[in-house]
C-alpha cells in the first residue's frame, strides 16, 4: 500500500495552528544566528558550530558525547540499531513513538522487535517491566533494551517522575539490558517538574533532545551517550544518510533555541492549561488535564468524529490533530500566544453551535 501525503489547502488562512509544536517557524533572531554561523563539513568533523552544540547538549544531559542528527526519529533508530542486533527485543510502552509513529522502522532498519508494555498515560511501572522479563532461552528473542518516552506523547504529554525513571533504569540494568530515552520533549518535562534535564536522563545509556518542537528550530536533534556508544552511532548516521555537511547553519538555530526558547516552555504549559479549561466547558467535549503543552480531548459527545471536528475547525482557520476515531490533540508552542487561545476557543464554540 502506497501513501501520498495530502497537499495542504493554502486557500484557507491559518489563524491558530495547534496541530503540533513542529509547526513553529524560526524567529528573526534565529534566522540571523543561522546566517552568521561559522560552518565546515560536519561529517569530516570540521564544523565548529556543530561541535559546540554537541558539547553543550552532552553537558546538559550529563553524557560523555553527542552526535547531531536531522530528526528525532533518526535519533531513535540510530540508538536502537547501535544498542541491538537483528532479532533482539526492545521493551517500551505500547503507545511509544518507536512502536506506532516511525513507519515500522525498528523492524525495517535494525531488525528488532518492540514489545509494548501497558500502563496509564504512556508510562509503565517497574512491576510491569519486571513481569515482562523472560528467563534466557534459545526459544525467545534476547531482551536487549528498555526505552521510555519523556514526555509521553500519546500519554497526554505526561511527565515520567525522576524516581520512576531511575527505578526502571535500575531494573533494566539489573537484567542486563541497556536503556534509551526518547527525549523529544525532555525539556518540557524538566520545566514542568522543576527537575534538571541531566537528573531525568540519569541512568539512561542513550538520550536525545529534539529542537524542532517546543524549542522552535527548523530541524535537528542531538543524541547523547558514552563516547563508545556515540562512536558506534556514527556508522549508523552514515548508513542512514544523516550527514549534513555544513550543518552549522542548522546547529546555530539549535544553540539559539537553548539560549532564548527554553524559558518560554512554561508559558506554553500555562497556555495549554488555559485552553484545556476553556475546552472543558464546551458541550460534548471531554478534556484530559494537561501536564505540559499537549491537550488530548474526546469528541464523541458532540456526535462528530475527531476528524470531522478537526475538519470544521480547519474551515475556521484553526488546526488540531487527531489520534483516534474520537481522540484529538491540541498542541501549544511558542508561536501560539494567550490571545490565540481565545481565538481557538471562539472557533470551537462556533463549530459546536453549527
Amino acid at each position: 500500500m502506497s501513501y501520498e501525503p495530502q497537499r495542504f489547502d493554502f486557500s484557507i488562512p491559518v489563524r491558530v495552528n495547534l496541530s503540533s509544536d513542529t509547526q513553529t517557524k524560526p524567529s528573526r533572531g534565529m534566522k540571523e544566528a543561522m546566517a552568521a554561523a561559522e560552518v565546515g563539513d560536519e561529517q569530516a568533523g570540521s564544523d565548529p558550530t556543530v561541535w559546540a552544540l554537541c558539547d553543550r547538549v552532552a553537558a546538559l544531559l550529563g553524557k560523555e558525547a553527542a552526535i547531531f542528527l536531522p530528526s528525532g526519529t533518526m535519533c531513535n533508530q540510530v540508538a536502537l540499531a547501535t544498542h541491538c542486533r537483528p532479532g533482539d527485543e526492545v521493551l517500551a510502552h505500547e503507545t511509544a513513538h518507536i512502536l506506532g509513529s516511525e513507519g515500522g522502522a525498528p523492524g525495517a532498519i535494525s531488525g528488532v522487535m518492540v514489545r509494548g508494555l501497558a500502563g496509564p498515560r504512556g508510562q509503565f511501572t517497574v512491576e510491569t517491566l519486571e513481569a515482562a522479563v523472560r528467563l534466557p532461552s534459545r526459544y525467545s528473542p534476547p531482551q536487549r533494551l528498555v526505552a521510555v518516552e519523556q514526555t509521553a506523547n500519546r500519554g497526554g504529554g505526561s511527565c515520567w517522575p525522576a524516581e520512576q525513571l531511575r527505578a526502571v533504569a535500575d531494573c533494566a540494568h539489573g537484567h542486563g539490558m541497556a536503556t534509551h530515552m526518547d527525549g523529544a520533549r525532555l525539556l518540557n518535562a524538566a520545566v514542568a517538574l522543576g527537575v534538571a534535564a541531566d537528573e531525568l536522563a540519569q541512568g539512561y545509556d542513550s538520550v536525545w533532545l529534539d529542537f524542532t518542537k517546543g524549542l522552535g528550530a527548523p530541524l535537528g536533534a542531538v543524541l547523547c551517550g558514552s563516547k563508545a556508544f556515540i562512536g558506534d552511532a556514527w556508522r549508523w548516521k552514515q548508513r542512514l544518510g544523516g550527514a549534513m555537511r555544513q550543518g552549522g547553519i542548522c546547529a546555530a538555530a539549535c544553540l539559539y533555541a537553548l539560549d532564548h526558547n527554553v524559558e518560554g516552555l512554561a508559558q506554553d504549559h500555562a497556555n495549554a492549561r488555559a485552553l484545556a479549561r476553556g475546552m472543558a466547558q464546551l458541550p460534548g467535549i471531554e478534556v484530559e488535564t494537561p501536564e505540559t503543552n499537549l491537550i488530548f480531548f474526546d469528541t464523541q459527545g458532540t456526535g462528530m468524529t475527531s476528524q470531522q471536528f478537526a475538519g470544521r475547525l480547519r474551515g475556521e482557520g484553526v488546526l488540531v490533530s487527531t489520534s483516534g476515531a474520537y481522540r484529538g490533540r491540541a498542541c501549544l508552542h511558542l508561536d501560539v500566544v494567550a490571545a490565540d487561545v481565545e481565538t481557538a476557543l471562539a472557533a470551537m464554540r462556533r463549530v459546536l453551535r453549527r
